[in-house]
Formats: structure tokens, C-alpha cells, sequence
């Protein structure tokens, strides 16, 4: 008479993954090349005006009569910088399965850089020249960023894992909204230049303030939106896959 023998589990993510068969090699995510290369370029554009503290290096219109302003610009730029690029190690998969170490201290980095760019974010959007509906877009994203970073950090130091990564996939999506307003911003100058004399009387300074508001605000909030689909998709029954 012959033993009974148990079925083989079925097959999925979580199990390839522990036999080593599901990680794939660094170079097998190519989203990884563009996204470290679209913000290394983003970076060497927008940050050096800002190393020196300088006004008249400002690209933002600064507030006339304010000598905080440029400051808290500058301090919230390089700040912003090395959060985007410990953001850019922190998505990475491959280092954070083949160096749990670099991860942690990335994302500690990480958290650290995301706490004084966002309260100097509130310094300059309070001294922000761009008009109400920018001043509104910003703050909100500033804060939710502050409050979706800060959650994620006490879900790792709970060791809740899951929820941690869920959190900072939000994190994530709103410091990448940095990069992603300026093509936005690129889209609504393109449908509202030729409007300029019959939507907005000849006033360029009008028709700026309207679409980098306009911008900001689609910029963080489509990110936002991809990223709580993706983790939707993520967690279907049956999909075989895990927020990683």
C-alpha cells in the first residue's frame, strides 16, 4: 500500500522568492537607469543656484524686502536634493534585499532630509510671491509628505514592515512630484501661451501664477493617485505579488 504524499504548495511570488528565484538582478529593473538619470539631471539644473545663498541666484521670484527668504529656499533645496536622491535608493529593490544595511541608513538619511525640507517648505510657501492657488498646492503636499514620511518611520520602528513600505510609497510619490511638476509645468504653459491675450488680457505674470499652481497641484496629486493604484494592484487576491 503507498503512502500518501502531500501536494507541492502552489506556486507563487513569496515562494520563488524565498528558493532566490524571484529577485531579479539590479540591471533587470530598467525603470531604475532613466528615473536615476532624469533626477541626476534635474538636480544639476536646479540646486547650484542655491549653493550660494546668493538672491540674485534665485530661479524662484523672491519675496522684496524679505531676508529670509532666499535662506530658507536654499536650505530647503539641498535638503529636498538629498531626499530625492536617498528616494531614488530607497525604490530600489535590488540594494534593499542585497544591502538591508545601506537601506536602513539610506532611509534614515532619508527621513532626516524630508523633516527640514518640508519646514522650510512652509517657510516659503508662506513667503511665496506665485499666488494663492500655488501657496495652497504646496502646502498640502508639504504636509502630507511630512505626516506619510513620519508614519512610515514609526511603522519600520515597529517593525511593521508592510505597512511601513506602504507608507513610504507615498512618501516617495510626493517627493518625486518635485521632478514631475516641471513637466507639467512644460504641458500648461504649451495649452496657455497661446491664450495669453484672451484668457489672461496680455498679463504673462497672470497666466504663470494660473498654470505653475495648476501644475503643482495635478503634479503631486497624479503621483499620488498612481501610487495608491499601484498598491491596490499590488494587494489583489491572487495577483502572486507584494509591495516591495
Amino acid at each position: 500500500m503507498s503512502t500518501p504524499t502531500a501536494e507541492p504548495p502552489p506556486e507563487t511570488g513569496t515562494n520563488r522568492h524565498a528558493r532566490g528565484q524571484g529577485t531579479p538582478p539590479w540591471w533587470r529593473r530598467p525603470w531604475m537607469i532613466p528615473l536615476a538619470a532624469i533626477i541626476l539631471a534635474f538636480l544639476l539644473f536646479a540646486v547650484p543656484p542655491y549653493l550660494t545663498f546668493d538672491p540674485a541666484q534665485s530661479r524662484m521670484e523672491l519675496r522684496e524686502g524679505s531676508a529670509l527668504h532666499m535662506p530658507a529656499l536654499s536650505v530647503h533645496v539641498i535638503f529636498g536634493s538629498i531626499a530625492l536622491v536617498t528616494c531614488c535608493l530607497q525604490i530600489w529593490p535590488w540594494l534593499r534585499r542585497s544591502y538591508p544595511a545601506v537601506h536602513r541608513t539610506s532611509g534614515r538619511i532619508y527621513v532626516a532630509s524630508v523633516v527640514p525640507t518640508t519646514l522650510f517648505g512652509f517657510i516659503i510657501t508662506y513667503l511665496s510671491v506665485h499666488g494663492m492657488s500655488m501657496k495652497a498646492a504646496t502646502f498640502t503636499m508639504e504636509a502630507l509628505w511630512l505626516v506619510f514620511t513620519l508614519v512610515g518611520f514609526r511603522m519600520a520602528r515597529a517593525r511593521r514592515f508592510g505597512e511601513h513600505r506602504k507608507w513610504m510609497i507615498r512618501s516617495f510619490a510626493l517627493v518625486l512630484a518635485i521632478v514631475t511638476e516641471r513637466a507639467w509645468l512644460g504641458v500648461f504653459m504649451l495649452i496657455a501661451t497661446p491664450r495669453l491675450d484672451t484668457e489672461y488680457g496680455g498679463d504673462h505674470d497672470l497666466m504663470m501664477r494660473v498654470a505653475g499652481g495648476t501644475s503643482f497641484w495635478v503634479a503631486w496629486v497624479v503621483n499620488l493617485l498612481i501610487a495608491e493604484w499601484w498598491l491596490q494592484y499590488r494587494a489583489r487576491p491572487g495577483s502572486g505579488k507584494a509591495v516591495t
